[in-house]
C-alpha cells in the first residue's frame, strides 16, 4: 500500500494549554491559509482560542473532473456538480484516510477524539461530513458552512445504521446563506433534513442575503458553538 500523503498545514496554536482540537477544511480550490486569512478578515482575531488548537489543511493539487481535468486543489474529485450525482467514494475514502492521519497526530499529542471537531467550508465541509458520519464518529462535533452532501450519499446510511445500532453520533451545526448561488440554500436545507430524518442531531441556521461566503455573524456563532463542545479542561 502507498504511503499516505502528507498535507500542508497551516496551524492557529492555543495562547494557553492545548486540550481540544478544531481541523477547518476549505472550499474547492482554496488553500488552508487562505482560509486563516479569510476567517481572520471576517472576524477579528479569527478562531483563536486559550485551549483550542485550529488546524487548516490543504488539499493536494489534482485533476477536477468538473474543471475538464484542470488542476485544482480539491479534497476529493467529482463526477459533476449535482445534487442527484452518486459520489466518487473512492476518492472521498482516500482522502479520509489522509486526512485521518492528522487525527491520529492531534491523538498521539494527548488530545481524545471526543476533545476535537471537524468541520469545512463548502466541499470542506462535505468531507467533515463524510469523515464524522462514516470514519470517525467519535469526535465532538461537526460543522458544516455553505456545504451539502448528495441526494443518495452513503453518509445518510451510515448515520442511520449508527443510530439503529444505538451507537452515538457527534453534534451538526450548519449554517448555509440564503442568496447562496453555487450551493443553493435548498441543497443545504435537503441535507440537513435529510441527516436529521437518519438520525442525527443537527442545527441548521439560514444566513438572509448571504451569498458562497463567511460572515461575522456566522463566525461568532461558530466560535461560540466550538467552546460549548471544547470547553477548557477542568483536568
Amino acid at each position: 500500500m502507498a504511503a499516505l500523503q502528507k498535507l500542508q498545514k497551516c496551524v492557529v496554536s492555543p495562547t494557553g494549554k492545548h486540550s481540544a482540537t478544531v481541523i477547518f477544511l476549505h472550499g474547492a480550490g482554496g488553500t488552508g491559509q487562505e482560509l486563516r486569512t479569510w476567517v481572520r478578515d471576517v472576524m477579528m482575531p479569527g478562531l483563536t482560542f486559550a485551549h483550542i488548537r485550529v488546524i487548516y489543511p490543504t488539499a493536494p493539487t489534482r485533476p477536477y473532473t468538473p474543471m475538464n481535468g484542470a488542476l485544482s486543489t480539491v479534497w476529493f474529485d467529482r463526477y459533476k456538480i449535482s445534487y442527484d450525482s452518486p459520489e466518487n467514494l473512492q476518492s472521498i475514502d482516500a482522502m479520509c484516510s489522509t486526512l485521518g492521519s492528522i487525527i491520529q497526530e492531534e491523538v498521539n499529542a494527548g488530545i481524545p477524539k471526543h476533545r476535537m471537531i471537524i468541520g469545512g467550508f463548502s466541499m470542506g465541509g462535505a468531507l467533515a461530513l463524510h469523515l464524522a458520519c462514516r470514519h470517525h464518529p467519535d469526535i465532538a462535533g461537526v460543522y458544516a458552512l455553505s456545504s451539502f452532501l448528495n441526494k443518495d450519499s452513503v453518509a445518510f446510511q451510515a448515520v442511520d445504521e449508527r443510530v439503529r445500532a444505538e451507537h452515538s453520533l457527534p453534534e451538526l451545526l450548519q449554517c448555509h446563506g440564503a442568496s447562496d448561488e453555487l450551493v443553493p440554500h435548498q441543497w443545504g436545507d435537503d441535507t440537513s433534513m435529510l441527516l436529521q430524518k437518519a438520525g442525527m442531531k443537527t442545527t441548521f441556521h439560514s444566513l438572509p442575503g448571504l451569498y458562497h461566503q463567511l460572515s461575522l455573524p456566522e463566525m461568532e456563532l461558530l466560535k461560540a458553538w466550538i467552546l460549548q463542545k471544547l470547553p477548557p479542561s477542568t483536568s
